[in-house]
C-alpha cells in the first residue's frame, strides 16, 4: 500500500492510499478537491473511498466534488452522519471496515470533536489521527472534555510502537517548541527537532511520525495522569 501525502490549504495534509496492484485508492480527509484531483489524474488512480476523521471543513471540504467526479463512497462516524457532507457508509467504534482493497479498524477518539475517529490499518502499521494526535502535540479541545482527549490519546499510544502516525496538519516544529520548553533535558526530543528542521529545509513533510517517537518526545503522551495532561493542554492553548 503506497501513501501519498498531499498538501492542502495552508498547513493541512490529506492522504491518498493506493493499492499499487490495481490503482484503487482511498483518500483521508480531503481538505480541498483540486490537489487530490491533480494527483489522481496524473497517476490514473481509481478513487473508491473518502475517509473522514471528523466533520470540520478543513477535513471534508473536498468531499462533494470528489464524490461527484469519481462516484466515490464517503465513510465517516455514525454519530456524525448529519455533519459530514454526502456521507454514504456509517462506521462505529471498534468496527473493522473491510473492502477488497482496504481493511481498517475504527476507533472513536472524542475530545477535539464529539464524533472524531481514527483509521488504523494494522496490516500496514499506520494510523490516520486527524486532529486528535499530532506529531509532538494534540488537538485543541472544542466539543469534548480533557478526560475524553486524555483517554483518546491513550488509545492511540497503546498501538504497536512501530505504527506510523499520519495526522491532519504540519504543526510539528511549533509543537516541538512547546515540548522543549517543559522538557529541556529530553535528548530524544532534541534529536527529533534536528530532524524536523532538516526536513522542513528541504520542503519535506515531517509526517509520518511513529508511536515510538511520540512516546519519547510528545509531552502530551508523556503526561502521567489526567491532571498533568489538563495543565499541559491549558498551557499550550496560551503558548
Amino acid at each position: 500500500m503506497k501513501v501519498e501525502i498531499i498538501k492542502c490549504l495552508q498547513d493541512n495534509y490529506s492522504y491518498l492510499l493506493i493499492n499499487e496492484t490495481n490503482q484503487n485508492a482511498c483518500v483521508v480527509d480531503p481538505s480541498e478537491s483540486r490537489p487530490i484531483i491533480d494527483l489522481i489524474e496524473k497517476k490514473n488512480i481509481n478513487l473508491k473511498f473518502i475517509l473522514n476523521t471528523h466533520h470540520h471543513y478543513d477535513h471534508v471540504g473536498g468531499n462533494i466534488e470528489l464524490k461527484k467526479k469519481y462516484k466515490s463512497k464517503i465513510i465517516g462516524f455514525k454519530k456524525d452522519k448529519d455533519r459530514i457532507p454526502e456521507i454514504d457508509i456509517l462506521v462505529e467504534d471498534n468496527e473493522t471496515w473491510v473492502n477488497e482493497d482496504f481493511e481498517t479498524k475504527i476507533f472513536h477518539i472524542p475530545g477535539h470533536t464529539s464524533g472524531h475517529i481514527c483509521f488504523y490499518f494494522p496490516k500496514y502499521k499506520m494510523v490516520f489521527t486527524g486532529d486528535t494526535l499530532f506529531s509532538l502535540g494534540c488537538g485543541r479541545i472544542f466539543e469534548g472534555t480533557y478526560e475524553q482527549m486524555f483517554n483518546s490519546l491513550n488509545k492511540i499510544k497503546n498501538l504497536p510502537s512501530d505504527t506510523k502516525i499520519y495526522c491532519g496538519h504540519e504543526y510539528t516544529l511549533k509543537n516541538s517548541e512547546f515540548c522543549l520548553t517543559y522538557e529541556k533535558n529530553n535528548k530524544s526530543l532534541e534529536k527529533k527537532i534536528f530532524e524536523i528542521k532538516e526536513k522542513l529545509k528541504k520542503n519535506i513533510p515531517t509526517i509520518p511520525s511513529t508511536i515510538e517517537e511520540e512516546l519519547a518526545c510528545n509531552i502530551f503522551l508523556r503526561a502521567k495522569n489526567l491532571e498533568d495532561f489538563s495543565k499541559l493542554r491549558d498551557l499550550k492553548d496560551n503558548f
